[in-house]
């Protein structure tokens, strides 16, 4: 595969990640926590802030990783 088209399509997928990433941890934030302190709020907007970058480091170890030789 093409370096700048492997790139591209890394792009476009750590965009689309970060945004359905955010529009589902905003939407469990608002149904499920409601109710819950300040402290539950803190801790899951904590821990949802951290967790989309392990995801995000599988893309980018995509990206970096060197094409094969050909034969």
């Amino acid at each position: 595969m093409p370096i700048r088209l492997k790139k591209l399509i890394g792009t476009i997928l750590l965009v689309g990640l970060v945004i359905i990433y955010a529009l589902v941890a905003s939407a469990i934030a608002v149904t499920r926590l409601a109710e819950f302190g300040a402290t539950a709020h803190f801790l899951f907007f904590l821990l949802s802030g951290l967790l989309w970058v392990l995801p995000a480091m599988g893309i980018i170890k995509w990206l970096i990783l060197e094409p094969r030789p050909k034969r």
